[in-house]
């Protein structure tokens, strides 16, 4: 390291430009006059003084009278000690940024974690009250009634709402009334944790009041809700019976769910009808909002549908995409967290069968 670097190397670990010439000039010096050392370090005469002074607090010299104010490097052992502390933080400091950088902690303006079941119910409600796209909630009937007036509010801003109501057994009453509130209702004979998903964003989770422990976790965040979107759809939706279904069975059908909208369009297609539909969703990659419409010519997902027409939710885990020609291309749609499809759909509406007088299909739905 030459006398440059290292006067570098003193600056970062505080001194000032005045001190650090001074300092590295009297290393080579051994001892020397104030004036001597001014000059021999360029350092002002006016302001070599102070310097020594400075330097001599912190221990890097000592000075002393003969027939002039003279200094000396003091011994070193303080100064290599301070610099070795210096470089051990620094050095501690770089591994921590590296840490934190690597595995960042969780935001919590993205996952909460919260002590009180009634804190989740609130927040669901409020979250509820502005969905416009869909609504999953799996609750008890004392929760729904809770959450009726959220749900309502939901169902009127026009979202998709799907209630799965958990009970101890099949005899027990469950609520009704259900028109203005929910899109479907399932019932579960299993209790279940509270869940409620919101337009694909906001998950509210607490365990079922059996649990031992009493906490609730709040999600925003789109890619950790699209788990527990797979979560309610297999473990709290899809194999319970229907008790209540609003969904229409002649166009316009709405969907906020492709791969609902694939289930019921798939068995159509196989037969021959020609089925048209308006898209509305966003771009891949860029996220712009787009609206497409013409008529669906090919839907693609693995395996091969029953001999009965359906197709199970386990060949539908994987890729999803629906083709629709719009009269110019061929636009491909994907559902929740597309990327290799064209338009990643948030609602799809058929809006004709060639012949919607002679078919029911499966309505609105998410």
């Amino acid at each position: 390291m030459d006398s440059a670097e290292l006067r570098g190397v003193l600056r970062d670990a505080g001194l000032s430009k005045y001190q650090s010439l001074a300092y590295t000039t009297l290393l080579g010096l051994g001892t020397a006059s104030a004036t001597e050392l001014a000059n021999a370090s360029d350092v002002p005469a006016a302001r070599i003084y102070d310097v020594l002074r400075d330097l001599e607090d912190r221990g890097y010299v000592e000075t002393y009278e003969s027939d002039s104010l003279r200094a000396r490097a003091g011994n070193p052992a303080e100064v290599l000690t301070d610099l070795r502390s210096r470089s051990e933080r620094l050095t501690a400091a770089a591994e921590e940024i590296e840490r934190r950088w690597e595995a960042p902690a969780l935001d919590h303006h993205r996952v909460d974690i919260v002590k009180r079941f009634e804190t989740v119910f609130e927040h669901a409600a409020s979250a509820i009250e502005g969905a416009t796209t869909e609504v999953q909630v799996a609750v008890t009937p004392e929760g729904f009634e809770t959450l009726r007036d959220s749900l309502a509010t939901a169902k009127a801003n026009g979202a998709v709402v799907k209630v799965s109501i958990h009970t101890q057994d099949e005899t027990a009453s469950l609520p009704t009334g259900y028109e203005d509130a929910a899109t479907e209702i399932r019932h579960r004979t299993l209790p279940t944790p509270f869940v409620a998903i919101v337009d694909r964003t906001t998950t509210c989770f607490a365990p079922h009041r059996r649990s031992i422990n009493e906490y609730g976790v709040l999600v925003e965040d789109f890619s950790l809700t699209y788990v527990f979107r797979w979560y309610f759809d297999t473990s709290l939706w899809e194999v319970w019976d229907v008790v209540y279904d609003d969904r229409a069975t002649d166009p316009p059908i709405v969907y906020a769910n492709l791969r609902r909208f694939v289930r019921d369009v798939q068995p159509l297609l196989a037969e021959g009808f020609a089925v048209e539909a308006t898209v509305e969703g966003s771009e891949v990659g860029t996220g712009r909002a787009v609206t497409v419409a013409g008529e669906i010519v090919d839907v693609v997902y693995s395996g091969d549908s029953r001999a009965d027409g359906e197709i199970p939710i386990g060949q539908l885990a994987g890729q999803v995409t629906v083709e629709l020609d719009d009269g110019e291309r061929r636009v491909s749609v994907g559902g929740w967290g597309a990327v290799v499809e064209d338009v990643e759909a948030t609602r799809l509406t058929i809006t004709g069968i060639d012949d919607p007088t002679d078919v029911a299909v499966g309505g609105i739905d998410a």
